[in-house]
């Protein structure tokens, strides 16, 4: 399939910086986000009305059926939808986001808009348990995106207005045009700027005025009281639910990865098809957990889209202690089976849903073990929701300025911001310093650090440079042998095999040392007394990144690490030495230049009709199985290879990197040179 990510023809480049240039544009991005929340939101009603109201009726006999059938079809609509059109519209859109703006200079396709909006709304509408705010999100940096491509500004100008639409989307969604503004420089652009502060206002305020000349005045969500602080006793409960939301947090974001990865391992079904998968099992959730649980439901189960009824009900203080603790049980799940099966749409309001139960749950505890000291449960729910979003999202600003708009009332403020504070110090330890947004990315080989790629280790393999050709021991050898190898070699440490030829352990020159130090006979000592066995060595494997392996050899302190296979921890298959790190290091910065190098030249030259184009290798391809230096001579001349995805892993390309089949190859090359590209490297050679 062919990405067309932008085209480098550009015959009237506008590189003007007049303030004129930067707030209209702006001003552009804020229409055109706001109008498109306004058609999404319709559009998902209209979907949610042909599911949930008018096929009913025709199929009245059928009784409750059609919580299965509608997610099913939703499923198989979306699934080739996102498949053969956007792959980037899969899943909750803001990682893709924040992936463009760190790598891509604000890149994303002007398709992406439109496939996210259909494919978005079909699943929230058919009852995918996912939001409209990063669906949203992304629309709106698409088009800013769009519209800086168009006029043909600069990377930072485009990086700019696809953050204008971010928070345009967030500010039209909820209403929280200050929300958006914060959300848009936290989390998109990881940086706060005076020269994109303007532009953000602008677009956010823009999208918000439009939503509520057509939605009304009001808040996303009904706030029956004026909550605030009941009692000073409370600031000692607020701790407590700060880190509970943090392990609740954390846990939803590995539940939710875990379920992509068992999707992701299902080759057996096509990957398309697995959305309608998944809304079968939802299907069924949703059919069998009111007679287990006694929670029933009319029209639409309870975990169903967005849930915003849900949330008010916990909000008025209408909801028991069991039947919270249930629903967010249920809603980790349904979620964790809508985006694992590959469906589109946000994280947002899922995790607003799990908040607003955790809170009402946390509260009615309390209350039943302290009574009259805590607030009623609707106050917890509002810190709750708050609370699990930043412990999710690593977005502490975002999450109280985002309640503070939907409250409006500053009582609530104070114990807001000091439980929002305490989950996410908590959340960033237990999720390893990554959101559920970053580690999106992280898995695909890609680190972030405020909006910046910093980690260009993550793109090498250990299997491309570890040392192969070893010098192996037995346990048994004496010391005295050990010596004379040592001596022969040059190591500085040497793998043990055992008496099967399985690793056994490591021993190093300063193991000898010590040992001649204290005295010990060398012909009659032999390496198993000194050495390390493999239960107390840091392994390594194959398939895991040169990033990883400097984070084991650093921590620990070790000079080497043993490479071992994945399906036998004894099996020995290299070592990683630190100069095997200094080559990787080397490879990935003269790929990554080049790449860069190349691409800026080839667009300075105004070639006519360049791509992006992405191919998977099959088993039968003449390039598999073969390094990249052995075809390059039947690639296009001019053509780069920029990545490989594999296994959930972005490698950078180099001469000795070893295509293999299932391996998503990613190439930038004239239009012209397209269908040559595709005969080098997709298909096998005939006769």
């Amino acid at each position: 399939m062919k990405f067309n990510i932008f085209n480098t023809k550009k015959t009237n480049t506008w590189n003007s910086s007049s303030e004129v240039l930067f707030i209209g544009t702006a001003l552009i991005v804020g229409i055109g986000t706001g109008l498109g929340a306004v058609a999404f939101r319709y559009l998902i009603q209209a979907v949610e009305w042909v599911g949930y109201d008018w096929f009913p009726t025709i199929t009245a006999g059928w009784g409750k059926a059609y919580v299965l059938i509608i997610p099913a079809i939703g499923g198989l609509i979306v699934g080739p939808l996102v498949y053969f059109f956007a792959r980037e519209a899969k899943g909750h859109g803001v990682p893709e986001v924040m992936e463009a703006v760190a790598l891509r200079g604000g890149r994303i396709r002007p398709v992406v808009a439109i496939v996210k909006s259909l494919a978005s709304a079909i699943s929230i509408g058919s009852g995918g348990s996912v939001g409209r705010e990063g669906p949203i999100v992304q629309i709106g940096s698409a088009l800013g995106s769009s519209v800086g491509q168009k006029l043909g500004l600069s990377d930072d100008r485009i990086r700019n207005l696809v953050a204008c639409g971010a928070a345009g989307g967030i500010a039209a969604t909820f209403n929280a045009p200050i929300a958006g503004v914060v959300f848009a420089l936290e989390i998109i652009l990881g940086e706060f700027s005076v020269k994109y502060f303007s532009s953000v206002v602008v677009s956010a305020v823009t999208a918000s005025v439009i939503g509520r000349a057509v939605f009304g005045d009001i808040p996303a969500f009904h706030i029956p009281v004026a909550y605030g602080v009941n009692s000073l006793w409370e600031f000692a409960f607020y701790p407590l639910l700060g880190l509970s939301a943090a392990v609740v947090g954390a846990g939803f974001v590995y539940l939710l990865y875990w379920s992509e990865d068992i999707f992701a391992k299902w080759k057996s079904v096509p990957e398309w098809v697995q959305p309608a998968i998944g809304g079968i099992m939802l299907g069924i959730l949703a059919l069998i957990y009111p007679t287990l649980t006694g929670i029933t439901w009319d029209r639409i189960p309870q975990v169903y889209n967005v849930g915003y009824e849900i949330i008010e009900s916990a909000l008025a203080n209408q909801l028991a202690l069991g039947t919270v603790l249930i629903l967010l049980v249920l809603k980790m799940i349904a979620t964790s089976l809508t985006l694992g099966s590959g469906g589109s749409g946000g994280v947002f309001a899922p995790g607003l849903f799990m908040g607003a139960m955790f809170g009402t749950a946390f509260e009615l505890v309390i209350n039943a073990l302290f009574p009259g000291v805590a607030a009623p449960p609707g106050a917890y729910a509002l810190i709750g929701m708050a609370a699990l979003f930043a412990a999710t999202a690593h977005a502490p600003l975002t999450a109280v300025l985002i309640l503070f708009e939907l409250t409006g009332d500053y009582k609530i403020m104070l114990p807001l911001m000091f439980t929002v504070v305490i989950a996410t110090l908590f959340a960033q330890k237990l999720l390893k310093g990554e959101s559920i947004y970053s580690l999106k990315l992280t898995r695909r080989g890609v680190r972030l650090q405020r909006g910046k790629d910093v980690d260009v280790l993550q793109g090498v393999l250990v299997s491309e440079v570890m040392t192969r050709d070893l010098h192996t021991i037995t346990k048994d050898m004496n010391l005295k042998e050990l010596s004379r190898i040592f001596n022969q070699t040059r190591q500085h440490g040497i793998s043990i095999l055992d008496t099967h030829g399985k690793l056994w352990g490591m021993v190093t020159i300063s193991d000898l040392e010590y040992a001649i130090n204290k005295g010990m006979t060398l012909s009659k000592t032999t390496v198993a007394e000194i050495g390390t066995p493999h239960e107390k060595l840091s392994t390594i494997y194959p398939d895991e990144s040169i990033g990883d392996a400097l984070n084991k050899i650093s921590r620990r302190g070790f000079g080497r690490l043993p490479v071992i296979s994945r399906d036998d921890p004894e099996h020995l298959l290299g070592l990683i030495q630190r100069r095997d790190i200094v080559e990787s290091y080397k490879i990935a910065l003269t790929k990554r230049a080049e790449i860069q190098h190349r691409t800026k030249r080839m667009k300075m030259r105004n070639i006519d009709g360049t791509e992006f184009i992405e191919l998977v290798l099959k088993d039968d391809s003449q390039a598999t199985g073969k390094i990249i230096s052995e075809i390059a001579s039947t690639l296009p001349h001019e053509c780069i290879l920029i990545s490989i995805r594999r296994d959930g892993k972005v490698l950078i390309p180099h001469g000795e990197t070893q295509l293999q089949a299932g391996d998503q190859l990613t190439a930038f090359t004239r239009s012209e040179d397209v269908e040559k590209l595709y005969e080098s490297l997709s298909h096998a050679e005939e006769g």
